[in-house]
C-alpha cells in the first residue's frame, strides 16, 4: 500500500465567514448580469438580429455564428492572464465591478442598432463586444466563490448562484415583454416601429445590469496582498505556462477537466446561443413566443440548477454533469428528429433540455473550485475560461457546417434545424473526454489501492 500524496491547500479551505446573507450578496451577481446572457445573447436581441429585417435566415444566422466565434477567440487570449492579473494585484473585486459597469454600457448600446441590413455589423460587434467583457468579467466572478462557499456547500452555493441567474432571467424577460414587446404601445409610448421596443429593452437590461450588482460589491472585497511586481504581456502568458505545467505535475486530472469541459461548456453555450433562434427559424415561434418560451424556460432551469446543487454536494459534481449531458443529447437529437412537429415539439423537448444546461454549468465551477489551489483562483478560472474559449468556435461552427450540409443533402432554402445535430456532436465530444477524468476523491481512491 502506497502513501497517499498531501492534499494541497485549496482556496476553499478555510470555512468562509458569514452565512446565507453574504452567498445571496454573492449570487446577486448572477441575477443582477443575467440580462446580457438571457435577454441579448438568447431570447430577444440576437432574435432580433436573426430577423428577416437583417437579411435571409441562413445569412444572419451564420453571421451570428462566426461573431461568436471570433469573441471566443478574443477571450481565449485575454482570460488567463487577466485573471493572473487579478490574484497578484489582489484586486478580483475591483475588476469585476468595472467590468460589469462596461458590460451594462454596452447592453445599453444595442439601442442604436436599428432593423436594417446596414446595421448587422454594428449589431454583431457590440454583441461580440459584449460577450468578451461579460466572459472576463465571470472569470473575476467565479473566483470569488472563495469568499463565500466551503468544501462542504461549494456545490449548493455555485447552484444558488445559476439558479438565482436563471430565476433573475425570468423577472426581466417578463417585464420586458409585458411592459415594451407585446402591447401595440408600450410604457413611455414604445411601439414595435423601428424596432424601437427590442431597442428600448436594451437600455432595460443596461440599467438592470448596473442596479442588481450592487449588492455583491457591497459583500465582496478585495483580499489583502502583498503588491507583486508588474509585468509584460509576454512575461504574463510565460507565468501562465508555468502555472499550467505546476498543476500538470500536481493533479493531471484537473488539467484533464480542462479540456473535457472545454469542449462540453462550449456544447452548452451553443444550446443558448441558438435555442431561441431555432424557435424562431424553425419551429415558427413569434418573437413573443420566444420570450414566453424564455420565461419558462428559466423557471425550469432556475429551479433545476439549485436542486442538482444539492446533488452536487452528495454525488459529487462530475456524476451531475455526466447525467445532463446524456440527457441533453437525447433530447437533441429528439428534437432533430421531430421538428417537423412544430412548436409543441419545442416546447416540451426544448424545455427539458433547460433543465440540464445549467446544472452542468453549476457543477463544472463546483469541480474546479474543490481543486484550485490557494491564491491561484483568478488564474485558474481563467485558464477555465480560455480552455473553453480555445475551442469555443466549435459549437458556432458546427452549426453553421450542419446547416450547410442539410441545404446540400435536402436542396431546402431553410435548413437551420440541421443545426442541432452540430451541436450534438460537441456535446458527445466533451462527454467522451471526461468519462475517463478522475475527480479528487478517486484519485486518492487509487493511491490508498
Amino acid at each position: 500500500m502506497t502513501t497517499p500524496p498531501v492534499e494541497p491547500t485549496t482556496a476553499l479551505r478555510a470555512e468562509p465567514q458569514g452565512g446565507f446573507g453574504r452567498i445571496l450578496g454573492w449570487a446577486m451577481w448572477d441575477w443582477g448580469s443575467q440580462p446580457f446572457n438571457t435577454v441579448i445573447t438568447t431570447f430577444v436581441f440576437s432574435v432580433y438580429l436573426t430577423s428577416s429585417s437583417f437579411g435571409p435566415t441562413n445569412t444572419t444566422s451564420t453571421a451570428l455564428a462566426i461573431a461568436t466565434a471570433l469573441s471566443g477567440l478574443f477571450v481565449a487570449l485575454l482570460a488567463p492572464v487577466l485573471g493572473q492579473n487579478s490574484d497578484r494585484s489582489g484586486r478580483t473585486v475591483r475588476n469585476l465591478r468595472v467590468q460589469t459597469w462596461v458590460l451594462a454600457a454596452v447592453s445599453a448600446a444595442l439601442f442604436l442598432v436599428q432593423p436594417d441590413p446596414s446595421f448587422l455589423v454594428l449589431g454583431l460587434v457590440l454583441l461580440g463586444a459584449g460577450s468578451i467583457i461579460s466572459e472576463i468579467a465571470s472569470v473575476n466572478y467565479n473566483a470569488s466563490i472563495e469568499q463565500v462557499a466551503s468544501p462542504s456547500n461549494v456545490g449548493r452555493v455555485s447552484g444558488f448562484g445559476w439558479g438565482m441567474g436563471y430565476l433573475g432571467g425570468i423577472l426581466v424577460l417578463l417585464l420586458l415583454y409585458f411592459v415594451f414587446i407585446q402591447p401595440e404601445v408600450g410604457l413611455f409610448g414604445v411601439t414595435d416601429t423601428d424596432g424601437l421596443d427590442i431597442r428600448v429593452s436594451m437600455v432595460v437590461c443596461g440599467l438592470w445590469i448596473l442596479l442588481f450588482t450592487l449588492p455583491t460589491f457591497f459583500v465582496l472585497k478585495d483580499q489583502p496582498r502583498e503588491k507583486a511586481p508588474r509585468v509584460g504581456v509576454a512575461e504574463s502568458y510565460r507565468l501562465v505556462w508555468a502555472s499550467l505545467r505546476s498543476l500538470w505535475a500536481r493533479s493531471p486530472h484537473t488539467v484533464y477537466f480542462l479540456g473535457a469541459s472545454a469542449l462540453f461548456r462550449d456544447g452548452l453555450a451553443g444550446v443558448f446561443a441558438f435555442g431561441a433562434v431555432l424557435a424562431a427559424g424553425t419551429f415558427g415561434m413569434s418573437a413573443g413566443d420566444v420570450i414566453i418560451f424564455g420565461a419558462a424556460a428559466n423557471i425550469v432551469a432556475g429551479v433545476a440548477t439549485m436542486l442538482f446543487g444539492l446533488l452536487d454536494d452528495v454525488l459529487g459534481p462530475k456524476r451531475v454533469i455526466l447525467i445532463s449531458l446524456v440527457a441533453l443529447v437525447v433530447l437533441g437529437l429528439a428534437i432533430f428528429v421531430l421538428h417537423d412537429g412544430g412548436a409543441t415539439v419545442f416546447w416540451t423537448l426544448g424545455l427539458a433540455m433547460t433543465a440540464f444546461v445549467g446544472p452542468a454549468q453549476a457543477a463544472s465551477r463546483s469541480f474546479l473550485a474543490r481543486v484550485i489551489p490557494e491564491g491561484h483562483s483568478g488564474e485558474i478560472f481563467g485558464l477555465y475560461a480560455t480552455t473553453g474559449r480555445v475551442v469555443s468556435f466549435l459549437s458556432p461552427a458546427a452549426f453553421a457546417l450542419f446547416i450547410w450540409l442539410g441545404a446540400v443533402i435536402t436542396g431546402d432554402d431553410n435548413t437551420q434545424y440541421w443545426g442541432i445535430l452540430g451541436i450534438a456532436v460537441v456535446l458527445m465530444a466533451g462527454l467522451a473526454v471526461l468519462i475517463p477524468v478522475k475527480t479528487p476523491q478517486e484519485q486518492v481512491g487509487s493511491h490508498q489501492a
